[in-house]
């Protein structure tokens, strides 16, 4: 049941990732933040259009290794762990580079994926 849990998690924290950051916004209902802004790069003179090109790249890769790391715990794979943490740690930078208090719930969320797997939490996945 924990295993199930912990997969459907990890497959819906990809999507996410996908629907927020590299879906094309609608513009008749746009998204509470700009996810092309970025403070870190515009202090770098970064343009908008780069910003959102790699925010777009780091946002796919974030999200296809959560559902790499979500098939792999379905499959009984050892290094499904390490997959997640990875993608943690991308999600982490995604939305600390391009942050919006709209992500806070997000670096929670990437954040406990990353303490979880540490402390080998729940057991009964390792």
């Amino acid at each position: 049941m924990i295993r199930a849990l912990v997969v459907v998690f990890l497959l819906a924290h990809a999507l996410v990732h996908f629907r927020v950051w590299v879906t094309p916004p609608d513009p008749d209902n746009p998204p509470p933040f700009a996810p092309g802004h970025s403070w870190v790069l515009a202090a770098a003179h970064v343009t908008e259009e780069t910003s959102r090109a790699a925010a777009t790249a780091l946002a796919a890769v974030t999200g296809l290794l959560y559902a790499v790391a979500g098939v792999a715990l379905l499959a009984d794979a050892g290094w499904w762990a390490p997959a997640a943490v990875v993608a943690a740690a991308g999600g982490l930078v995604l939305k600390v580079v391009w942050f919006n208090p709209w992500l806070l719930l997000g670096i929670a969320l990437d954040a406990g994926v990353v303490l979880a797997v540490t402390l080998t939490w729940p057991a009964s996945l390792y």
